[in-house]
């Protein structure tokens, strides 16, 4: 009796311990998310600035043209009758016709010939092109033609002899180095490189009343006034400029100028008799 009531507790015991009733056990609830922590309010706005916009170049006029400059130089006060000169050597060549002096050339109206205007102050890379054909200076009839020759940096220079006499080139510089050599008859041509933006004087040894000028420029922004003084210079990016104009006689004188793209400025510098 004894051996049976205790079994049965033994069965009673075990059957509420291992009744693994899983109602009744605790759930485990999801851990809560942790709220993000929010940024700053600097680094909102850093993250909100947009990148720094790249400064925009000028834009040129429809068709790439740009704008440009044009005017008139002329002399202020009544011109000098231009002096005659003294042909002394060379007489059967060079007498054949009278020879003046080219320095001052103005018109009945003061233009100004042979004025080189150019911008002192050029955008900024512009560089003139070397031409594929050399520019040319000519010996004939014992004077140079043209009188002043317009030529970009790194270009080479014809000097040719048309005459079939002794000539003598002897020029003046120094940025370029300057020569000195004689051009007989059968020398037709002379080639001599200028690399350096200059004015270099031209001048013949054998003939002392022969003079020129070679005006080297390092960029495409010039531009030699005809004989009424007239210029005109196409293809420059807007903006403010400074125009340099110089003569060989009158000096060298500055201006400024505004160019806008599609438009002309208009330069009308007057020169006084030194």
């Amino acid at each position: 009796m004894r051996m049976r009531l205790a079994l049965a507790m033994i069965v009673l015991v075990a059957a509420h311990g291992c009744g693994g009733d899983s109602a009744s056990k605790p759930t485990a609830k999801p851990m809560a998310k942790k709220p993000a922590q929010e940024k700053p309010a600097a680094a909102k706005a850093a993250q909100a600035k947009p990148a720094a916009a790249k400064p925009v170049a000028a834009k040129p006029a429809a068709g790439g043209g740009g704008g440009g400059v044009s005017g008139r130089v002329t002399l202020d006060g009544a011109a000098p009758a231009p002096a005659k000169l003294d042909v002394n050597k060379d007489v059967e060549v060079c007498a054949k016709t009278e020879k003046m002096s080219e320095s001052l050339l103005v018109s009945a109206d003061g233009g100004v010939a042979n004025a080189v205007v150019y911008l002192k102050n050029p955008p900024a890379g512009a560089k003139a092109a070397v031409p594929s054909k050399n520019p040319a200076i000519d010996q004939l009839g014992c004077r140079y033609d043209p009188h002043v020759l317009m030529v970009p940096a790194g270009a080479t220079v014809d000097i040719q002899n048309s005459d079939g006499i002794l000539h003598n080139i002897h020029t003046y510089s120094s940025d370029n180095p300057p020569f000195n050599a004689a051009q007989p008859k059968f020398k037709k041509v002379i080639r001599k490189q200028l690399d350096k933006p200059e004015f270099v004087r031209l001048t013949c040894d054998v003939h002392g009343w022969m003079e020129a000028w070679i005006v080297v420029q390092g960029h495409p922004f010039y531009a030699l006034t005809d004989s009424n003084g007239g210029f005109e210079i196409d293809g420059i990016p807007a903006g403010e400029y400074e125009v340099g104009v110089w003569h060989e006689k009158l000096g060298e004188q500055t201006g400024k100028i505004v160019v806008k793209a599609g438009e002309k400025a208009s330069f009308t510098p007057v020169m006084k008799a030194s």
